[in-house]
């Protein structure tokens, strides 16, 4: 059983792979991964101008807007409008992605696992006020999008997070939390 801390403060930001953004990586399995051989990734994005987003073969992605008014993307030439903050969007992220701000820059939390290295993560969000029981799992991620969290003896601010390894918790939140079930593989 572990808790490992993640503050937002020790994240530095990093261009996108095409360069039209940038991200801060919250955490990588396994651990020090680079943008070709992660099993799962989670990270916050900055999207600050309109374009196209990075492609990754054989990835899928969930999206959640945290931050902004939203954006209309084209994923794989449907057409898909993220205009509402802390809900999950899944979609590949293989596929031509365009992306067009509604109103300002936005930040996305982003969830992307290689298929078939590692089982699809699910990602949920609380909503402001709760208390959320935590069965012990391989891996759940905690991240404060807004407010604070309490979990596992520790208080988070926001954009912080702590990941669980085969820990048992209670979630206290005075702000909308993602919690996010990650499954290594073997």
């Amino acid at each position: 059983m572990t808790v490992r801390v993640l503050p937002a403060s020790g994240r530095v930001a990093v261009p996108w792979k095409n360069g039209g953004g940038v991200t801060r990586e919250i955490v990588v399995r396994p651990e020090g991964a680079d943008m070709g051989d992660f099993e799962w990734r989670v990270s916050l994005a900055d999207v600050g101008c309109d374009g196209p987003f990075s492609a990754f073969a054989d990835v899928d992605r969930i999206l959640t807007m945290v931050e902004g008014e939203g954006m209309d993307l084209t994923v794989g030439g449907e057409h898909r409008r993220v205009d509402t903050r802390f809900v999950p969007q899944r979609f590949p992220g293989d596929l031509p992605t365009g992306c067009r701000l509604l109103g300002g820059p936005v930040v996305n939390l982003n969830v992307m696992w290689h298929r078939g290295a590692a089982p699809a993560p699910t990602v949920t969000v609380t909503v402001p006020q709760r208390s959320l029981a935590l069965p012990a799992g391989p891996a759940v991620l905690i991240v404060a999008l807004d407010g604070t969290v309490e979990a596992a003896g520790v208080t988070l601010g926001r954009h912080d997070a702590v990941l669980l390894t085969d820990e048992e918790a209670t979630l206290h939140a005075t702000g909308h939390t993602a919690v996010i079930r990650l499954t290594p593989n073997g």
